[in-house]
């Protein structure tokens, strides 16, 4: 039993399968020994340890912070993980280079150990940093990082490894500039478990340079999550894409305009048939292999168009009757909302708007509002909340751009 933390770089749950870099690592090393992986998500580091010792669970796979006072509760193992604290600025020539620049700019920080340090610097630098601290109920680091990428602020403090990964959303990042000591952080068992933390530390120090590992860390930290689109076809000629005629055919089967269909296709693919996304993600629909696979699509069919979407309009036939409480103008958002994210996500987003007096049957402005707060911890460790962690800025973009594109579709592509 492996215990950890809901977050983007620990353990979240995205299109129904579970994913996290330090889960796939847990996962690779239970394999290593012949076990099945059980996960337990506690709320914090202090929560993960109580839990280890009343015994429910047997290892924590999380960078936790290596000090004195956790050395007399834990054993640590493994292989250790430095960290440092970092500012997040957008790249340009004038970015900054040393921490004496900060005097005279505006640096936000959520309140904690961000803010703590950013105010020990301006101490040590004899004051003029203009620090503005950020509620951690309201806004997360990945939160700063995104209003940087949108030209909204200029400086903002996160953990190094939040905003590595946030560089692969947000192409144009800097983060370079380290403004703390590096911290060294490893996972943790209990003392009296020396065979286990022995068993770790022996699998961390040849798993790092595996391939497994490789990919695990390319796929968090390196690999754009975005795909790039380009138009296919001039819709002026009267036509959307090279599949048009396949989606036609499928759309009436769940009974969609063909030209919605088109619109999630090329958000997914740019109707790219042989992409694959960072999370595993294949075709024009990019639909995830166990879906794939419970959809009927063969093995090695995958970028068979008519394969993909064929199992994608029956996916989406399955998805709409989860929602068919929600009156049948709305359901359309909510059914594109679970492609996207996976049903769970959004039962959780319509589960906290109707605990905070909002329409759970509603999309816009309504459950959208929530899907986006389940990045929060303040949300998603609410008790309505049944999946954890979720980055759902994507998934509101998601929504609003198919939408938007399909209504271009209708006024300019005859039916």
């Amino acid at each position: 039993t492996v215990l950890t933390l809901y977050g983007s770089t620990t353990y979240f749950i995205y299109r129904g399968q579970e994913m996290g870099f330090q889960y796939e690592l847990a996962r690779q090393f239970v394999e290593s020994q012949g076990k099945t992986l059980r996960i337990v998500v506690g709320r914090t580091t202090d929560d993960l340890i109580d839990k280890l010792e009343a015994g429910e669970g047997d290892l924590i796979a999380v960078t936790l912070p290596v000090t004195k006072e956790r050395r007399e509760r834990v054993l640590y193992c493994g292989r250790p993980t430095v960290t440092h604290q970092v500012i997040v600025q957008r790249a340009h020539r004038r970015a900054l280079t040393d921490v004496t620049q900060l005097v005279g700019r505006h640096v936000y920080a959520v309140r904690g150990k961000h803010l703590d340090r950013l105010r020990h610097l301006d101490q040590e630098l004899g004051g003029g940093i203009h620090i503005h601290p950020v509620d951690g109920d309201s806004l997360t680091s990945e939160d700063l990082i995104a209003r940087i990428a949108r030209r909204e602020i200029d400086l903002a403090v996160a953990d190094d490894d939040i905003a590595l990964l946030n560089t692969t959303y947000f192409p144009g990042l800097d983060t370079r500039l380290t403004i703390s000591l590096d911290q060294s952080s490893s996972w943790a068992t209990r003392p009296t478990d020396t065979l286990l933390a022995r068993a770790v530390d022996r699998w961390h120090a040849h798993n790092h340079t595996t391939p497994a590992y490789t990919a695990a860390h390319k796929r968090y930290f390196e690999t754009a999550k975005a795909i790039p689109h380009t138009p296919i076809l001039s819709l002026r000629e009267g036509r959307i894409s090279p599949f048009d005629e396949l989606f036609r055919r499928y759309a009436s089967e769940i009974d969609w305009d063909w030209r919605l269909l088109a619109s999630l296709a090329y958000t997914e693919s740019n109707f790219d048939t042989t992409v694959v996304s960072w999370a595993g993600a294949r075709g024009l629909m990019q639909l995830m292999p166990a879906t794939a696979r419970a959809m009927g699509v063969p093995e090695g069919r995958e970028h068979n168009p008519e394969e993909s979407i064929r199992a994608a309009v029956k996916y989406i036939g399955i998805t709409t009757r989860t929602f068919s409480s929600v009156p049948a103008p709305e359901r359309t958002s909510f059914v594109l909302a679970a492609y996207n994210a996976g049903t769970g996500h959004v039962l959780d987003a319509m589960a906290l708007a109707r605990k905070y007096g909002h329409d759970p049957y509603r999309w816009t402005d309504h459950v959208e509002r929530y899907i986006l707060l389940k990045s929060r911890e303040e949300y998603y460790t609410d008790s309505v909340c049944r999946f954890g962690y979720f980055r759902g800025s994507e998934t509101y973009a998601f929504v609003r751009e198919i939408k938007q594109r399909y209504e271009v579709y209708r006024q300019k592509i005859k039916p």
